[in-house]
């Protein structure tokens, strides 16, 4: 065993030390741009190599200087081949006795390697991110924003190099100063060193370029992004972020009059800034700690989304802001199926502005529950972080959670990612299920409460309460259709009044002594046997009836007068409306008594 660990150290020792540089290869040619217009450093070199060894070559160093090493964000690579392009794999490694520089192995495809005594065109891009400094760090709302760039005359290689120049493009005429290194010209606001002879490895002079950049320098310190799957047809995008202006500080106040009012006022300062969306991408909002930000404005394009976002306050160096941007896309667009085996392929992260630095990525990845077999694959290097789960409505062992953590990201970072998982298709109804069922035990429930008596004992108390409450129902139930009976006598006395046919009145009002009499009988029978549950109540219901008994009397001597008095002809015409309106109000006033006294039987 112990013999197996050294075997296993030693193929690892050799690994390492065989990485060394080829002597061999040398750059006839080299030509680089770099851009400083921005806050990221961009540059591209065109580079000649040529193969003096006897054996064809498969992959070639480029390296960067100890001063850079920590700025580097991205390097990509390709070859240049009768007008195509064609990619490179380029991955960072270290070589023996340079570990103080950075160094990107770049492989040529196997079909077409470096040929002993051939020459290869490559070209290689890189940016580089927090390599400007603002010189000075302090200026006031109306100075322009001054930065400085440290480099290096020479092109930086680990072969030698017989030919080479570095052209820095500032973007302005307006240079404060630069490292006066010959051979070097300036046009334009274009700085030129070179062309240079022949140089040896590792060539070096430091130089400083000192320039206005009043371009955006924002930086997002912190973003955190969440993409919540839902196969029910919707993907939700969540971005949180945290900007700051990292170029030259604000000295002194703001004055927001001389901002609105001097062109020259707040140069280096942001007002807005440009986000794109995916071209499906809908219910957008951004918002704040305080609420939703209305002044941001979104415009939908044929391959994007565009949001304008504009901060409550523009932003000066050192001032920082945080926000969240939200938006939904549909799930046919990213997701693919064969059977259970699922397939998520959508972007990684999103163009946030123009010339985007990020010094920290978090993404969380949340799959719907019952999510198996994870497989993330990724364009760019990530750290990928222990997995959890994430509890929301009607989940119950949870969504798995895939998250991944990524450093000094810029624009050309923004790549799709592959995750492959298996999801039952049983799953699919575990969620509705849930609903059934809880709102059938919810029904339940509510059956069993109301229906079964849960009490230990009886209740005498509320059993009597239960008997009156019905003896007093039905007494109501009867005094009402009393009132009716009443009603009816007064409608035939009205009649009679117009008609003048007594027969047809004396057979109806035979009925209707019948009626009143049965539910006076009605009335009574309920009053014996509420005399024995509440004699209170029996008090009151007898109050009710010697009432009606003086409203039966009213109405006696309303029959009276009709078919005594009228119609015989025995009292006149003023004399008998007179009577009649008398009879009436005391009808009213007994009925309103009645209704007054059968309120407080409840």
């Amino acid at each position: 065993m112990i013999s197996f660990h050294l075997f296993l150290v030693a193929i690892t020792i050799s690994t390492t030390y065989s990485i060394e540089v080829n002597p061999k290869i040398f750059i006839n040619n080299v030509e680089c741009l770099v851009d400083l217009k921005t806050q990221l450093v961009k540059g591209e070199c065109r580079i000649y190599l040529e193969n003096n060894d006897d054996k064809p070559v498969n992959s070639v160093f480029y390296a960067f200087e100890h001063s850079i090493k920590s700025h580097i964000s991205f390097v990509s690579a390709y070859q240049v081949s009768e007008s195509n392009r064609l990619s490179l794999n380029v991955k960072p490694v270290t070589l023996p006795g340079h570990e103080d520089k950075q160094f990107y192995q770049i492989d040529f495809n196997a079909s077409r390697p470096l040929r002993s005594k051939g020459r290869a065109p490559i070209v290689v891009e890189y940016v580089l991110t927090s390599a400007l400094y603002p010189h000075p760090e302090e200026i006031t709302q109306k100075d322009r924003q001054l930065m400085i760039f440290y480099g290096n005359a020479y092109f930086y290689s680990p072969y030698k190099s017989l030919k080479s120049s570095i052209k820095f493009q500032t973007g302005t005429r307006r240079i404060e100063d630069y490292t006066n290194f010959n051979p070097v010209s300036l046009s334009s606001g274009d700085i030129i060193y070179g062309p240079h002879g022949s140089l040896e490895p590792f060539a070096y002079s430091q130089i400083s370029l000192h320039y206005d950049n009043n371009s955006p320098f924002l930086k997002v310190t912190k973003l955190t992004r969440s993409i919540e799957l839902s196969h029910w047809g919707n993907v939700a995008v969540t971005d949180v972020i945290d900007l700051v202006h990292h170029g030259a500080k604000l000295k002194g106040s703001f004055s927001r009059y001389d901002y609105q009012r001097e062109t020259n006022s707040g140069m280096s300062s942001v007002k807005s800034f440009k986000m794109y969306l995916p071209a499906s991408a809908t219910s957008v909002y951004y918002r704040d700690v305080i609420g939703n930000i209305s002044t941001s404005n979104q415009k939908t394009l044929l391959d994007s989304v565009e949001l304008d976002i504009r901060p409550r306050f523009p932003l000066f160096g050192g001032w920082k802001t945080h926000y969240t941007i939200g938006y939904n896309v549909p799930t046919y667009e990213y997701l693919y199926n064969s059977g259970e085996d699922y397939l998520l392929k959508m972007r990684l992260i999103d163009h946030l502005y123009d010339n985007m630095i990020i010094e920290d990525v978090t993404v969380r990845i949340i799959l719907p529950e019952g999510s198996v077999d994870l497989d993330l694959k990724t364009l760019h290097p990530v750290v990928r972080l222990p997995d959890g789960l994430h509890y929301t409505y009607l989940d119950t062992i949870g969504r798995p959670i895939i998250q991944l953590q990524m450093f000094n990201v810029v624009e050309s970072h923004i790549s799709d990612f592959e995750l492959k998982y298996k999801f039952p298709k049983a799953f699919m109804f575990h969620e509705p299920l849930i609903v059934i069922v809880a709102i059938y035990i919810l029904f339940l429930t509510v059956i069993i409460w109301v229906r079964l008596d849960f009490s230990i004992a009886k209740d005498g108390h509320s059993e009597t309460r239960q008997r009156i409450s019905g003896i007093i129902n039905a007494i109501v139930h009867h005094i009402e259709r009393r009132a009716s009976v009443y009603y009816t006598w007064d409608e035939t006395l009205k009649k009679l009044k117009h008609s003048k046919d007594i027969g047809a009145y004396n057979a109806t009002a035979k009925q209707i002594q019948a009626d009143y009499k049965n539910e006076s009988n009605g009335i009574n029978e309920l009053a014996t046997k509420l005399k024995s549950e509440s004699v209170e109540l029996s008090d009151k219901l007898n109050e009710i009836q010697k009432v009606e008994k003086n409203l039966k009397e009213l109405f006696g001597q309303t029959h009276s007068l009709y078919t005594e008095k009228l119609l015989a002809g025995k009292i006149g015409k003023n004399q008998f409306v007179e009577l009649d309106s008398g009879l009436k109000r005391k009808k009213d006033e007994c009925q309103e008594k009645i209704n007054q006294l059968l309120k407080s039987l409840y």
